[in-house]
């Protein structure tokens, strides 16, 4: 039967503003993004919690080595924190996500953030921004292990790319809005306006918490509970159509198997699942690896390093930040007629011919001493314009396919484990670039760029020769594409002759 017949759900607006909603959650983990590395370069907020950074970053001028400006373990430590207890928490959404669904998991994460936020936006020591960053952690682990699957399950299979990419576009969005806050609360408040920059984060995660009390679980999620009944009745309401009989059946089938899975950690070790696992683990660990978030975190500093001024490099970040809401927009509506693979693979091309430009522009600025003299402004405005294409690339390409791909491979059985594992390794991997970049920029110099180009050259390959295409394929039809591959399709192949000789 061709699958558009099997199933037949309509686009209805019922799951588009679910959806929505849902995605929604990808604002708290954009707004942390933008927020922190605009608040790492106020000076107030530096002179309050690291006057040693602040001693340093003042004394240096522009005719001193500007590499090593904010090389500072402390500060960075400020930062990649919330990634260590983010992991945490993504690996016990596992568990929680299948036993009360993945709204209670979103519910959890949301509440999480919004206490995060006020600590931290009333911070008067460093314990405050320590617990304020956990709590941080903890609300983007359990939120980014859930949102992703429950979008991949409610979105009919030909719409599903565009939609869960609403995650990604609600994480540019934050990115975006965060940088706008920094640049206009940075002189207010004598100087303290990282607080209402830090505090406001409560204001999107609290706009996720109620709305996620109004969202339905997931068709999957209620059967996997053992909620038949309900689930029909979503499935009619979502789908726009009665004619859900095989689609539930499906689902029906996937959750048996799921509940004969007594240890999915250990199931997602076997052989056949050895395709999925790879790509749990690798793309995310080459998403952070673009080098992206050294962009993303750290875009205030960087260009101040560059020879910005204090202001002037808040608003370049929000000048790159808002290329990232349109260009993962295009992207949304490119995903599901072009598919994964193509968009993968041009932005990898386009992030590694950007990298290049920029290490010769900033080497040819800098050299190795870190004394650039004054830089003219039209050279400034070439640097950022590199940025900009180079986080378009990313932002139509590696950033959403980052979550939409890891969520639509999993079978049901492994799917929160999968998903975990994915979330985990993006975080420790966020982690490590965060907590690195500074020593690395004050030792590698314009190498760093050079560095993140090796990852994207090897990342665009690794996605050209072994991921197959999974665009207007059904989440219970998933295990097809992998048979069908020129690679794993052998690979799968001899797990099966070895079953049938032990059989």
């Amino acid at each position: 039967m061709d699958v558009a017949d099997k199933y037949p759900g309509k686009l209805t607006l019922r799951v588009v503003l679910t959806c929505i909603m849902a995605a929604s959650g990808g604002l708290i983990f954009g707004y942390d993004h933008g927020v922190s590395g605009g608040v790492t370069s106020m000076d107030s907020f530096l002179k309050l919690f690291f006057p040693s950074v602040y001693e340093k970053e003042s004394h240096i001028a522009l005719t001193s080595n500007q590499y090593c400006k904010f090389n500072s373990q402390i500060l960075t430590l400020f930062t990649s924190s919330l990634y260590l207890s983010a992991l945490v928490a993504g690996f016990g959404a596992s568990n929680i996500s299948k036993m009360f669904g993945r709204r209670a998991v979103m519910l959890i994460g949301g509440t999480c953030f919004v206490f995060g936020a006020l600590v931290n936006g009333l911070a008067i020591a460093m314990w405050m921004l320590i617990v304020g960053r956990l709590l941080l952690g903890f609300g983007i682990g359990f939120t980014n292990s859930s949102v992703p699957i429950y979008l991949s399950e409610m979105a009919p299979y030909k719409y599903r790319g565009g939609l869960n990419m609403c995650f990604q576009l609600s994480i540019t969005i934050g990115i975006f809005v965060a940088n706008l806050f920094n640049y206009f609360f940075a002189k207010i408040l004598n100087g303290h306006g990282w607080r209402l920059s830090l505090g406001l984060g409560a204001v999107p995660a609290l706009i996720f918490v109620i709305g996620s009390l109004f969202l339905p679980d997931s068709p999957s999620s209620l059967v996997e509970r053992g909620h038949h009944e309900e689930c029909r009745r979503q499935l009619v309401k979502i789908r726009g159509t009665t004619h859900i009989d095989a689609e539930f059946n499906d689902i029906v089938a996937a959750s048996e198997a799921s509940h004969r899975v007594k240890h999915p950690w250990r199931t997602l070790l076997e052989r056949k699942y050895r395709p999925q696992l790879i790509f749990a683990i690798f793309i995310p660990f080459f998403q952070q690896f673009t080098g992206v978030n050294v962009i993303t975190f750290y875009a205030p500093i960087l260009f101040r390093t560059i020879g910005f001024g204090s202001t002037a490099s808040l608003m370049s970040a929000v000048i790159i930040g808002s290329f990232k809401p349109v260009s993962t927009f295009i992207s949304i509506l490119l995903v599901d007629k072009f598919g994964r693979r193509t968009l993968f693979i041009e932005g990898g091309l386009q992030m590694l011919i950007t990298q290049i430009v920029m290490t010769i522009a900033i080497a040819v600025a800098f050299g190795t001493s870190g004394n650039p003299g004054k830089l003219p402004t039209w050279y400034a405005i070439v640097v950022v314009g590199i940025i900009c294409v180079y986080v378009c690339g990313f932002a139509w390409s590696w950033g959403p396919l980052g979550w939409l791909v890891p969520s639509e491979i999993f079978a049901l059985e492994i799917r929160p484990a999968a998903q975990s594992i994915t979330v985990g390794v993006n975080m420790i991997s966020t982690f490590i670039i965060a907590q690195s970049f500074t020593a690395m920029l004050c030792h590698m110099k314009f190498g760093l760029f050079i560095f993140f180009g090796c990852f994207v050259g090897m990342m665009t390959t690794f996605i050209y020769i072994l991921l197959p295409e999974t665009k207007g394929v059904p989440l219970e039809e998933m295990a097809v594409v992998w048979q069908r591959h020129p690679i794993w399709g052998k690979f799968l192949d001899k797990d099966n002759q070895k079953g049938n000789e032990e059989f």
